[in-house]
């Protein structure tokens, strides 16, 4: 499946850093894009950019909301998610309501229109589930597998992958702006590994899934990883001016692995290829 010229396609949480890569791409392969989200400033000024689209200030935990933005679509790219592994622990019920109920809500929709496809974004937290965040988006993995035996229709698809390099709330946003004002850096666990991603490969992630995935079943790449310590101190000798820039380490929080899996049966981060420093520099 690719993207088809003058069909409509809705992209929730479109306003966010992937939606907005997401949303040039559709727009650049012929199709029409209409977005929906929390964020009206985020909305306003992407329809700046790009004006064809149709913006709809909105919150897919609510069924109208929902029910409004998907009127008329011919397929979904469902990326609205809340996704701070942290806040995710204390603000339980808002985890819920976007990532599960919002999703719920959607795949409810989808049996009373006709669908090309819904695509879902998934996180490896989903693989080895130690807190609120991964927990919500295994659910809305597995509603979309229930969705799929329901409605043969409409192709469900489901892409799993790890961070992505400087997207909304990632920790690397924080950290260059401390480490150029020689600030003191609050890390977990600098042992700690995690797979990471580009925003580039996440857009041909999601469309090689539309090509070639064959079910709802996690769609996944084979992910290199890094650990915090060595993407730590890449970014110090490319953004600390040589200075002596001072870390706190307070251990992993709650909700947080120490290693982490895109597959339940597949390799921990720590046992997969490492990126290398020269590499971390290049990507960050």
């Amino acid at each position: 499946m690719k993207i088809k010229k003058n069909k409509l396609y809705l992209v929730t949480g479109g306003g966010g850093f992937l939606g907005k890569t997401l949303t040039k791409t559709i727009l650049d392969n012929g199709g029409k894009v209409r977005v929906i989200g929390r964020d009206e400033g985020s909305l306003v000024s992407l329809k700046q950019t790009h004006p064809s689209i149709e913006i709809y200030t909105g919150d897919i935990s609510d069924k109208f909301d929902v029910i409004q933005a998907m009127k008329g679509v011919d397929a979904v790219f469902h990326l609205a998610a809340s996704k701070h592994v942290g806040l995710a622990e204390t603000f339980v019920r808002e985890n819920i309501k976007s990532n599960t109920i919002g999703s719920l809500n959607i795949f409810d929709q989808s049996l009373k229109q006709d669908l090309e496809f819904i695509l879902s974004i998934s996180t490896d937290k989903a693989a080895q589930v130690s807190g609120v965040y991964g927990a919500t988006k295994l659910l809305m993995e597995r509603l979309s597998l229930q969705f799929e035996k329901l409605n043969p229709n409409c192709k469900y698809r489901m892409v799993r992958y790890g961070n992505v390099l400087y997207s909304t709330g990632s920790v690397l946003c924080k950290w260059k702006s401390l480490i150029e004002q020689n600030k003191e850096v609050v890390v977990t666990e600098p042992k700690a590994t995690r797979f990471f991603w580009t925003a580039d490969q996440a857009m041909e992630l999601i469309f090689d899934c539309l090509e070639k995935a064959t079910s709802s079943s996690p769609y996944c790449p084979d992910m290199k990883s890094m650990s915090i310590e060595n993407l730590l101190g890449a970014m110090i000798e490319k953004y600390g001016g040589g200075k002596d820039v001072p870390v706190k380490v307070i251990g992993l929080q709650q909700g947080e692995n120490l290693h982490e899996k895109v597959m339940d049966e597949g390799p921990y981060s720590n046992e997969v290829e490492q990126f290398t420093k020269d590499e971390i520099k290049n990507l960050i």
